[in-house]
Formats: C-alpha cells, structure tokens, sequence
C-alpha cells in the first residue's frame, strides 16, 4: 500500500471536483464543493442514525434506494445543515440535485447532496443555484484540496488522503476528504466524508467493504458524545482503473487500505476537535465481548470529567474508573489494571488489581502534559478489546459552541 499523505477525492482515476465561494461563509472564503465523475459509480452509504435527520439526508437515502450504481456527482455546501427545516428543506435539497444535474448533463437521480453547518435556518437557494452553476465550470483533477477546504465549519484544516494498492490485476487507489470538529461522536459523528475509488466493485460488497471501514474509525471517535442531524459517509467507486476485486486477495487487500483510510481520516477529525489540544487513545482489553469493550471505552472517552483532567494534564485516574463503572458493563473494581504511557500505554501502572501503584505523581502528570498519549484499561474479564480515540475538553470548545449560531 502506497500512501499519500497530499492525496485527495480526487486522486482516484476519473474524478473531478470544483470549489467556490458562493457567500454563505462570506469573506470570499471557499463554501461550496462539487464532486464529478465521468462515469456512473457504485456508491455505498452510511448516515446519521440521529432520528432528527436533515433533508439532505433524507434525500439521499430515497436516491441511493432508487440507484445507486448511476451515481455521478455529489455537491455539498457548508454554513447551513438544511436541518430542522420541514418540507421546504427537502424541496430545496431536491432542488440542488436538479441544478446540479443541469449543470452537468445528467440527471437528479445521479446526484447527491451533502450540507452541513447551522441547524434552522433554510437554504438560500439563490447563493446555492449560482454557486452550482458556477462550480460546473470549473471541475478539474486539481481541485480536491480546495474542495476539502470549502465543507470544513469549524474545523482549523482540511482533511484529505489516498492510497493506493497493487492488486494482480492492476493498480487501485482510494482517495477521501472529511470534515468535522464538533458534535463528534459514534452512529456516525458530526462529520461529512466523500470516499472514491477508482476499482470496479459490486453494490453489496462495497457497503460491506463501507460498514467495516466506518466501524473501525469513524463510529470509533468522540470529541463531545453529540451526534448530528447531517453525519454521511459516501464511498463511490466508478471503476475507472479497470480494476476489479475479483478474488478474496484481493478484497482484503482493499479493505486494508480502505480501513486504513477511514482510520487516518478519523483521527484527523479527532486532532481538529473543537479546542482541542490533546489526542488521547483509550484502550479497553480483558472485557467479555468487544461490544462490552466498546461501551465503555465510550463512556470514558464521553466524561466530562475525564476529559476535562486531560485538559488540565491533572492524571486524576479515578475519573477513568469511575466512568468505566458506569458503562453499563457489568465489572469487578478489584481486577481492573490501568497503564499510561506516550508511544505505549503499559509504560506506567497506575492502578493493579483496582489498587494504586506506587507511581510517581510527576511521572504521571508527565504523561498527561503531552500532546497525545495512550490509556489502557484492562478489565481482567475476557478477551474483548477495542480503541476508541477522544480529545480533551477545553475553554475553547465552550467558546466556540456559545456563540456558533449568533
């Protein structure tokens, strides 16, 4: 697997894309991207499971049950969710596929509509339809780091990646832009993402292919255990290496790469939290089930008071224990073990057997003063494991959220 860390959607053969400024955002930035291939794609999804889903949403899951092997181009507006919006947001994002399919010479069926930004306020379709038009004219391969630009809200940077994979028929690449910084957390987080590809696959093997990836990255992630009205992940494969996964081999070496994607355009949503300064893996092992190991390594990553300790480099590990205890997971306090470190986590114990180690204060705050470091917690019950990836919680992010509407 090759990979390249300024690849973007567009690295994969056959992919267009188009960035303008339509004033939502004002200030001439960029606010409006467009997606285009010049083939029909198979494309595979997963949104919000929020039951206050936005119309785009909606949307899209009606077109993707129509077909969704025409796809051919997806657009996407940032400063505005169409969320929260009744009937006319869906005629609005309806209204979007059609000027898009306009513009492009195809049909509303073959297009996909991505929003995100403020919840309650309806589109101003006016900006939407010239921004459209406009973004038409300007689709070129080069385009794909100006595109992941103009769906970020609040995030400080854009999020973009390919890799590439040698298969015996040929050479694959997947390529993928995100955007997200707040209202993170998994079933999806607050997060747009466009995946392509440029392998041949079947419909049903590539939302399996989808499901895996997203299961091992982004519904592995919280920033502050809110989750959106407008969470969406496309992968769209158009086949345009003429490659296609015709074997086992095959399947699992692009899966790898896919997951792996996912992966690393996940913890680039993490590192972007909204006033975040730390990145913090936590590891649960020893649980009965994975499943159990998830649940609360969630409800870690989720405490306030955890994540305000690790804002404060403060290595108050009772927190941990304490929210792991409240996961819901049936637990015995007296076989838990907990270790920090930086690149490892076992580096330093501090608890054995639910008992405090003699560990040095300092040691531990040293661990907790870093940018990004480990936690591991070992349940002392079972083989289940998992990783979840979560960030502290500062002034910041108050900031940033009390204002975000006004």
């Amino acid at each position: 697997m090759q990979i390249n860390q300024e690849g973007t959607v567009t690295s994969a053969a056959g992919f267009t894309a188009a960035a303008i400024a339509a004033g939502l955002k004002g200030n001439d930035q960029l606010d409006l991207a467009l997606i285009f291939s010049e083939q029909n794609c198979v494309t595979a999804a997963m949104f919000t499971q929020n039951q206050v889903a936005a119309a785009p949403v909606i949307v899209d899951r009606e077109t993707l049950a129509i077909d969704n092997r025409i796809i051919r181009a997806v657009v996407i507006n940032a400063k505005n969710a169409n969320a929260c919006t009744g009937q006319p947001g869906i005629e609005n994002a309806r209204r979007m596929q059609y000027v898009a399919a306009n513009a492009l010479t195809g049909t509303p069926e073959q297009v996909l509509v991505l929003s995100t930004g403020v919840i309650g306020v309806q589109m101003p379709m006016d900006k939407i339809e010239a921004g459209i038009n406009a973004a038409a004219q300007y689709l070129s391969p080069e385009n794909g780091r100006a595109a992941a630009k103009a769906i970020m809200t609040t995030d400080t940077i854009p999020k973009h990646l390919s890799v590439s994979v040698d298969l015996p028929e040929g050479t694959v690449t997947i390529g993928g832009m995100a955007k997200g910084a707040g209202m993170i957390h998994p079933n999806m987080a607050t997060m747009l993402a466009v995946v392509t590809t440029d392998a041949a696959v079947e419909a049903v093997e590539l939302q399996e292919l989808l499901e895996t990836a997203v299961n091992q990255s982004f519904n592995r992630i919280s920033i502050d255990g809110d989750t959106s009205t407008n969470d969406t992940i496309l992968l769209l494969a158009n086949g345009a290496s003429n490659v296609s996964l015709t074997d086992a081999a095959s399947q699992a070496q692009f899966g790898d790469a896919l997951n792996y994607l996912c992966r690393e355009l996940a913890q680039m949503i993490v590192r972007d939290g909204e006033g975040a300064t730390k990145f913090v893996e936590i590891q649960v092992t020893g649980a009965r089930s994975a499943a159990e190991a998830h649940q609360v390594a969630n409800t870690i990553a989720t405490s306030p008071l955890v994540k305000t300790a690790f804002a404060g480099s403060d290595p108050n590990w009772g927190r941990i224990l304490a929210a792991a205890g409240r996961a819901g997971v049936s637990l015995d306090q007296y076989k838990m073990n907990l270790w920090i470190g930086v690149e490892q986590p076992d580096d330093l114990q501090l608890v054995a057997n639910g008992t405090p180690t003699g560990y040095a204060e300092a040691d531990a705050a040293a661990v907790f003063a870093q940018d990004a470091f480990k936690i591991r917690l070992d349940l002392g019950l079972g083989a289940g494991s998992t990783a979840v990836w979560t960030s502290d919680l500062t002034h910041a992010y108050i900031t940033i959220n009390a204002d975000y509407r006004s």
